[in-house]
């Protein structure tokens, strides 16, 4: 029995097979109507070649990264650079002609295998950044430094692409608010504090891993934060945008782009994970709340005493 503050999502597919039937499956050359914000259950070397082309205008990719990792069963072992870096060409060069002109695409990775990626993406795309954002949690190294970050990669198909950057701004507390003629200068002056509204870095450091008291939070073993997510959608799409994920996992990206406004297309294998990706997307008919973020603004970590 889990505590009554316990959120976490991770009902059986036995449990959840109303959401399961939500689900499409891909066997032929489709039509974009057809995929349209819809879970497509099936491997995404089977199914990527069968999509339409160029309908997708923002790509966010999260494969297995270079290591052991069960998910639900299904394993992915750790192999050698050379071989990881096969394997990201293989998918980025199936997803390739999915993609607008305009497309923007996004990678995440480890610092191991971030090397690999960049190398395969500076072959297909224009590599504009390499964001890094803070994990906030994890496991100590008792004979190495703890793994506290991962990488995204920023790319674009051409040098026309969307960048929404004032849509994309964070709430930082001000230490030492500066004033001219008495009034603050390029800051705000609350009942909660003091905040400057600034332009984002290429370093994150706001983001929370999704926990157990979170709506969010499910059983998968690397689901991505929704607030990372929005950040992502939000500066390289529009409303209306298509938004794909060949590796949807427990359907962050689709559940984050529907609250948003943008339209969604995600591939996953597993059951289990599609069970879960439907569920939220259920809720996210009513509630599109996303943790750390309110009324268009990203919040600094512990800044709102609403959502921290």
């Amino acid at each position: 029995m889990k505590a009554d503050r316990n959120k976490t999502i991770d009902i059986t597919v036995e449990e959840g097979q109303k959401y399961l039937e939500r689900c499409i499956a891909v066997t032929q050359k489709t039509e974009v109507s057809s995929v349209l914000d819809k879970t497509v259950m099936g491997d995404t070397f089977a199914v990527l070649p069968l999509l339409p082309e160029k309908f997708v205008d923002l790509l966010i990719a999260d494969p297995p990264y270079n290591l052991d990792k069960d998910f639900n069963g299904k394993k992915f072992k750790k192999t050698t650079d050379d071989l990881y870096e096969e394997y990201t060409e293989s998918w980025v060069k199936q997803v390739l002609p999915a993609l607008k002109d305009s497309a923007t695409v996004y990678v995440c990775c480890d610092w191991q295998s971030s090397p690999a990626v960049a190398r395969v993406l500076k072959k297909y795309f224009i590599v504009r950044n390499r964001i890094t954002w803070q994990r906030e949690k994890g496991r100590g190294a008792l004979t190495n430094w703890k793994n506290g970050m991962e990488d995204i990669w920023f790319a674009t198909k051409s040098k026309q692409y969307t960048f929404n950057v004032e849509d994309v701004k964070i709430r930082r507390r001000v230490i030492a608010p500066y004033k001219v003629d008495g009034k603050p200068k390029d800051w705000e002056e609350t009942a909660s504090g003091n905040f400057r509204n600034t332009y984002p870095s290429n370093f994150w450091d706001d983001i929370s891993i999704p926990y157990w008291s979170m709506p969010e939070n499910t059983a998968h073993p690397t689901q991505k934060p929704e607030k990372l997510l929005a950040k992502l959608i939000l500066a390289s799409s529009n409303p209306g945008d298509v938004v794909l994920d060949p590796f949807l996992g427990s359907g962050s990206t689709s559940v984050t782009a529907k609250k948003l406004r943008r339209h969604y297309v995600g591939i996953e294998q597993n059951e289990q994970y599609c069970v879960w990706a439907e569920k939220r997307l259920e809720t996210a008919e009513h509630d599109k709340s996303i943790q750390g973020y309110t009324d268009g603004v990203f919040w600094e970590r512990n800044t709102n005493a609403l959502q921290n």
